[in-house]
């Protein structure tokens, strides 16, 4: 399995970006897909989830109304858009092939490596 996220960068406050997850996953139109992030000093947090459709969705309170997640199971790629970003969304977020079952309480089972977003003013 491998994950890569790409599409951070340094933003201004209340500005959006758009991160995408290529997956290279055997399974990956029947595996749950998430982002996790991990901002400096504290511990890695979910983010998001989509189901393997695409059609329902899983949001961290913070990221609700603001970040959108989304998959294209042809392309095997993953997206986490977001918009209204502020200075505490700063973090390394990463992709995850989540484990089956694990919808309510999202568990990573594979990561990838991380991409460093950065809100300032």
């Amino acid at each position: 399995v491998q994950l890569q996220a790409s599409g951070g960068g340094s933003v201004q406050i209340g500005g959006s970006l758009r991160l995408t997850c290529a997956a290279s996953v055997r399974t990956f139109s029947s595996t749950l897909m998430g982002w996790f992030r991990q901002a400096p000093g504290k511990e890695r947090e979910f983010v998001a989830a989509v189901s393997w459709e695409g059609t329902t969705t899983n949001y961290a309170h913070f990221a609700k109304d603001r970040f959108t997640i989304s998959r294209d199971n042809v392309k095997n790629t993953v997206w986490l858009r977001m918009n209204s970003l502020k200075p505490e969304d700063t973090a390394v977020y990463y992709c995850a092939a989540l484990r089956a079952g694990s919808w309510y309480s999202p568990e990573p089972e594979y990561w990838g490596q991380g991409t460093q977003v950065t809100v300032s003013s």
